[in-house]
């Protein structure tokens, strides 16, 4: 039986692939999101301060205090969270940032046995080959691969590749992982503004994928090549933390890093022609459908 999340929010849809129906999003702050990038003082605000890393910064300093532990519980009441997979007491979070980037236990994400898993909980849209993205959200975006990796060299690498867009809400687990196994280089960061990564805001701008603060690291594996794994900072989050150790090998699921507060987004990236995406990504993909998956889950197979 499908059931949908909210009624509230009727324009970001996506599939559940385990309730295997379409569902309603209920976005975190979606006032807030429709008067900064819809309105047009508020699209000042956007430009003025909101947009900025200092802007983050004073937002993630509240939710670090210990004031804001009384955020928790209505989080958890509202959003439907699993108590059951935290790895630690809702009461021994010592403020909402913490809860925030939670662990989870150890079963709580199975690991498939598939070669290429997704590397965090989220919303994700998969695209077969880059060259032919016409945008998302919105057609007839252009889509810019150079200005998003920051390196003509290596972008030429990945030239006609694939690409996944995983998308985190507020609601959802922040520790991101690693989607194959390999050796994992050390990571770059490319500095820059923070918008929010809601379809609310690249609806109207898809540029600020590759305007946003994002860090870059490259996985040498030996079944699908050199792989490109991107986080993506976003508003309310002035904070990508690395927690793995660089040059060594990683097992496909081991913890790579997390987000701090707020919505977030990782992009993997491909060569071409060494995978195939799992069937239902690729169907909803093509009709710009978000397909809901946890971190672990199955994203596809090695050609």
């Amino acid at each position: 039986m499908c059931v949908l999340v909210s009624h509230l929010v009727k324009n970001i849809e996506f599939f559940n692939r385990y309730s295997d129906c379409m569902e309603t999003e209920l976005v975190y702050g979606e006032a807030f999101l429709r008067w900064a990038y819809g309105n047009p003082l508020g699209k000042i605000a956007l430009h003025s301060f909101i947009k900025r890393p200092a802007f983050s910064r004073w937002y993630g300093s509240r939710m670090n205090k210990s004031s804001s532990q009384s955020k928790i519980k209505p989080f958890i009441d509202d959003y439907g969270l699993n108590i059951d997979e935290f790895a630690d007491q809702q009461e021994s979070y010592a403020s909402f940032n913490e809860f925030f980037y939670r662990k989870l236990k150890a079963d709580a994400r199975p690991v498939s046995n598939d070669v290429i898993v997704f590397p965090a909980d989220g919303r994700h849209l998969a695209f077969p080959n880059i060259d032919d993205i016409d945008g998302f959200f919105v057609k007839g975006q252009t889509f810019d691969l150079n200005q998003l990796i920051g390196d003509d060299a290596l972008s030429s690498q990945y030239a006609g590749g694939s690409l996944i867009l995983s998308r985190l809400c507020p609601v959802d687990y922040h520790r991101f992982h690693f989607p194959v196994s390999g050796q994992a280089s050390q990571t770059k960061l490319i500095n820059g503004p923070l918008f929010s990564v809601s379809p609310i805001a690249l609806s109207r701008n898809l540029n600020y994928l590759w305007q946003n603060k994002r860090t870059i690291t490259q996985i040498q594996t030996e079944s699908v090549g050199k792989v490109l794994m991107m986080e993506i900072g976003a508003t309310c989050v002035g904070s990508i933390q690395q927690t793995y150790q660089a040059k060594q090998i990683v097992s496909k699921g081991d913890e790579k890093g997390y987000f701090a507060f707020g919505g977030s987004s990782t992009i993997v990236i491909f060569e071409p022609g060494v995978i195939r995406f799992s069937d239902d990504l690729l169907t909803n993909s093509k009709q710009q459908i978000e397909t809901y998956a946890k971190m672990g889950d199955s994203m596809g197979q090695a050609r």
